[in-house]
């Protein structure tokens, strides 16, 4: 079962990417987060509410406030990221923020075995591996891999803290809608003060009308970041974190897939081994 709802996380994690780095090449990045978790938070207030979710608040959700802080430093670099592209190099870069979640299990005492150890190498590898030859002699994609840094880390940080901000499922539900709010009055924050600076917060083409269209999609967008971020906090909570964590990061998997059938990205020969060799890993990760 935690190797199900990790493998379900790094699925949602992956669909959330590729249709946010696809946003932001028309729509501005903070725009694309504040609207996608706005109406995250929506669905998830009524969730809380049918639930009795707000029975479960306590000193806890405060590791959910933290995660809402960082998520809205961390998505905008990576859709930005993701929109210089190309997608199949940035999102294995993105993925290297498992060392915090990882680092975390380790300190508390986690010990994997061999098996899962190897796992661990072999998935990391050919994640990496998946990311492709593309980088060399393209300051875009440099600009891009430098972009991916703090998202990485940030990612990671949410990754743990999420998993300590509820212990039941219904806290889980009231941890993610409180993660939410904070997203959405931090990146609304940052939002204001960017167009204060003389940014954009619409599209140059089709301006407001654009970002209705693409309303139900970027809804979808927020709702499969959030569900990412659940499954995540279930395996935690239910399994070693140095196992879910490598499991819940291999969404490049998924992405570059994505990239090459809707954006035709080429899938170069190392890519297909760094997703054989995730594979090859995932199995060890759920086996040992």
């Amino acid at each position: 079962m935690t190797a199900l709802f990790a493998l379900a996380t790094s699925l949602l994690r992956g669909l959330a990417d590729f249709g946010g780095g696809l946003f932001t090449r028309r729509i501005p990045a903070l725009t694309v987060v504040v609207v996608s978790q706005a109406a995250a938070a929506v669905v998830l207030g009524v969730i809380v509410i049918a639930t009795g979710g707000w029975s479960e608040a306590g000193p806890q959700l405060w590791f959910a406030v933290a995660a809402g802080v960082v998520g809205p430093v961390a998505m905008p670099c990576f859709y930005k990221a993701l929109a210089l592209g190309p997608m199949g190099v940035v999102p294995p870069f993105g993925s290297l923020g498992v060392a915090v979640p990882v680092s975390v299990g380790l300190v508390v005492g986690e010990r994997p075995g061999l098996f899962q150890f190897a796992g661990v190498g072999i998935a990391v590898t050919g994640v990496v591996l998946a990311g492709g030859p593309q980088l060399r002699g393209a300051p875009v994609q440099r600009r891009a891999v430098l972009l991916t840094l703090p998202a990485a880390f940030g990612f990671g940080s949410v990754m743990s803290l999420i998993a300590e901000a509820s212990t039941t499922m219904t806290g889980l539900f009231l941890a993610l809608f409180v993660q939410r709010l904070t997203n959405f009055a931090v990146g609304g924050t940052a939002l204001f003060a960017s167009v204060r600076r003389g940014a954009r917060a619409l599209p140059e083409e089709g301006g407001s009308a654009a970002v209705l269209a693409a309303l139900p999609v970027l809804a979808l967008i927020g709702l499969a970041d959030v569900a990412a971020n659940g499954t995540y906090a279930i395996t935690a909570q239910h399994g070693p974190v140095t196992v879910a964590a490598v499991l819940a990061s291999l969404y490049p998997v998924v992405t570059a897939p994505a990239a090459r059938g809707v954006l035709k990205e080429r899938l170069r020969g190392v890519q297909a081994a760094g997703a054989g060799l995730a594979l090859v890993g995932t199995v060890l990760l759920a086996t040992g």
